[in-house]
């Protein structure tokens, strides 16, 4: 069993919702990586979403697109990637790691290539973001063969067809887009997407996270009504940029806001 299953399945167990957490690989430097991820888990982070800096980052908003290019100035490559998480796994081999990011940087190297390496570094998952399901094939194979699983994003407007297409190559979780946008664009209207959310779940058969705007505690809390796990990306990536150089700084301000959204994620679950 994957690490992605094995935490949803212990979650599932104790009735729990997952908490997914992203911050950019490489920012503000490399070195720090590892240490802001092991402090993410510290506050109570289920997963890590790792993104893969590239120049051109189209699904995500500004705070994101910086800490991009912040990776970039200091020469994160997809090598120092998985570097990265090779270093993360010397402590701590139990938390699922995702790596999301775009097409360009892994079809550079060929799709066999960055899963082996992937995978030998203790990557668990890929998001690749702009790989539809349409052109996703070959990939998706051949990463699965590797024993990397595949996230696939799912859009509110996109069909129940679209859905189950997509439900056909994803593996580990599917992640559902709560806004029309980029990352960090637009606070989530969280009426509007629970019926969404429902449909998807009955068309899935795999767990469901939400993302793109949840980025309060209490945003988390109103969305773990609805879907197996809160995913939250930019008030991390923001708390990063805020500390710059001070790694010890920005692991320890992460730590205490991942356990605030642990606190109300925990707390909206128990009281479903």
């Amino acid at each position: 069993m994957s690490r992605i299953s094995a935490c949803f399945e212990s979650l599932a167990a104790r009735r729990g919702k997952g908490l997914v957490t992203f911050i950019s690989a490489g920012d503000p430097e490399p070195n720090a990586t590892p240490a802001l991820m092991h402090a993410l888990v510290r506050g109570g982070a289920d997963i890590i979403e790792l993104g893969v800096p590239f120049s051109d980052p189209m699904a995500d908003g500004p705070v994101i697109q910086r800490a991009s290019e912040r990776a970039l100035e200091h020469g994160t490559t997809l090598d120092e990637v998985y570097r990265c998480v090779a270093k993360f796994r010397e402590q701590d081999n139990t938390t699922p790691v995702v790596l999301m990011g775009y097409l360009n940087p892994f079809e550079h190297v060929g799709a066999a290539r960055f899963a082996e390496r992937a995978h030998a570094a203790g990557v668990d998952g890929v998001l690749v973001v702009d790989l539809p399901p349409e052109e996703a094939e070959d990939f998706n194979r051949v990463v699965k063969a590797a024993g990397v699983d595949q996230v696939f994003l799912v859009a509110p407007n996109s069909s129940s067809e679209r859905v189950k297409m997509i439900c056909n190559y994803a593996s580990g979780f599917v992640y559902f887009v709560a806004v029309k946008g980029v990352t960090g664009d637009k606070a989530v209207d969280v009426d509007v997407i629970n019926a969404r959310i429902a449909e998807t779940r009955t068309l899935a058969s795999l767990p469901v996270g939400i993302g793109f705007g949840i980025r309060t505690p209490q945003a988390a809390a109103a969305s773990a009504a609805s879907a197996d796990a809160i995913i939250v990306g930019s008030a991390l990536v923001e708390i990063i940029e805020h500390h710059g150089t001070n790694t010890e700084a920005a692991a320890g301000a992460l730590e205490v806001f991942v356990r605030s959204l642990r606190d109300a994620i925990d707390g909206k679950a128990h009281a479903a």
